[in-house]
């Protein structure tokens, strides 16, 4: 089948501005040609009227198990519940035009799979299988008085991470996640808000067990993402070779430079806190984790200002929870206060599609490009919001060349 969509303003964060009167032919799943002039062909044309087409959007940090903001019940539910709202997650997910996203801690290889065979719709993923955390680390949600092992949670969809300590268990961890099916490798080297027992400033394995990771990941040619919030541990991470630097609210300026100079990105998740702070309590969130909220919440802006001003590369990500999903696309909002809505646009496209080295295939309109496409009414540049509200303001939304929405008339 062959789209040609005629008179789009095309805005993939290419230009600094929209590129308007544009023609794109789509043929199959990919996009064949994108031109200024009139384009020749006997595919079905559609007039977009000077709508703004856009890339499909990208999420760079997401956790399409977690239907629960109480991480640990998330954990003792049925797998079968787990696949289920995941796929309703996932699902809305697409609704709102994010048609990537990247897991980071929970999914498995195995709704991979359920995706590529049709069997739900969603956005496709990126994943690093279970994150992995130390004993006592963001991932053990144990509590102080629960003594189960440390394997029981490895096992459950509904975890997001496994817990493993010293070198040889984190290199072993790290064979099995890329094993069975891991795009690249997550590791908690920092306190937490979810779980229980780690405050903020907690330090998340040993420099010896980072650099285990980042070797295995080199191994096996991919990279490292870290749970990161405090200045000591992002240092640490960039001085490993950690690439994904997750969250980063406590950053300076000065590590965000060296992580800038290291070829880092950063992914940092406001939104999360600003739904966590107005609803996690009544949602399930322990008192534990509520009082450490505003820990990092509060310099959430401060941050963006900072790693902007250093050149480190930023991306879009969201990390939220259970019923606080529906906020996803907020983040956009938050950011402009601080970001021109280029560079947050840029987040969600190409500078996304480097995070999950795939240049030239996602996040963008160009030939040989995936047809991940979605349709704006309005200029998203002058008014952010147009990519909130449940994908209301978005009249199609097409992945790989088939439409999962349309309201074009």
């Amino acid at each position: 089948m062959m789209i040609l969509f005629e008179n789009a303003s095309v805005l993939d964060g290419s230009q600094d501005q929209a590129l308007p009167n544009m023609s794109v032919l789509v043929e199959g799943d990919a996009i064949r040609e994108v031109s200024d002039r009139a384009i020749a062909t006997s595919a079905t044309r559609i007039d977009l009227g000077g709508k703004t087409l856009m890339p499909g959007l990208i999420d760079c940090h997401v956790h399409v198990v977690a239907a629960l903001a109480n991480l640990g019940a998330n954990a003792m539910l049925p797998d079968a519940v787990v696949t289920l709202h995941a796929t309703k997650l996932m699902r809305e997910m697409l609704l709102r035009g994010f048609t990537t996203v990247r897991d980071l801690g929970g999914a498995t290889y195995a709704l991979k799979m359920a995706w590529d065979e049709g069997l739900f719709e969603g956005p496709r993923l990126s994943l690093s299988g279970k994150a992995l955390s130390q004993t006592g680390g963001h991932c053990d949600f144990r509590g102080r008085h629960d003594t189960r092992s440390a394997e029981f949670f490895a096992g459950r969809l509904g975890s997001l991470g496994r817990l493993v300590d010293g070198v040889a268990e984190v290199r072993r961890a790290c064979r099995e996640e890329i094993k069975a099916g891991a795009d690249y490798i997550k590791i908690m080297a920092n306190g937490g808000v979810a779980s229980p027992t780690d405050p903020i400033a907690f330090m998340g394995f040993s420099e010896e067990e980072v650099l285990a990771a980042v070797e295995e990941a080199r191994g096996a040619q991919t990279y490292v993402s870290a749970h990161l919030y405090t200045d000591e541990a992002i240092a640490r991470a960039v001085r490993c070779g950690v690439r994904s630097l997750e969250h980063c609210n406590l950053i300076t300026e000065a590590t965000a430079r060296d992580a800038a100079e290291a070829g880092a990105i950063a992914c940092p998740t406001l939104v999360t806190y600003e739904a966590l702070k107005n609803e996690g309590a009544s949602l399930g969130l322990p008192e534990s984790s509520v009082a450490k909220i505003d820990d990092v919440r509060l310099a959430g802006l401060a941050s963006l200002e900072k790693m902007r001003n250093a050149g480190l590369m930023m991306v879009y990500g969201t990390d939220l929870l259970g019923p606080m999903h529906r906020h996803q696309s907020e983040e956009f909002v938050i950011r402009g206060r601080v970001q021109p809505a280029i560079e947050v646009i840029r987040g969600a496209t190409i500078n996304a599609a480097i995070m999950l080295r795939q240049e030239g295939r996602i996040g963008c309109i160009a030939p040989g490009a995936l047809a991940d496409l979605i349709v704006v009414d309005g200029d998203p540049l002058a008014d952010l919001s147009l990519l909130t509200h449940q994908g209301a303001h978005l009249p199609a939304i097409i992945q790989a060349g088939r439409f999962v929405k349309n309201e074009l008339g």
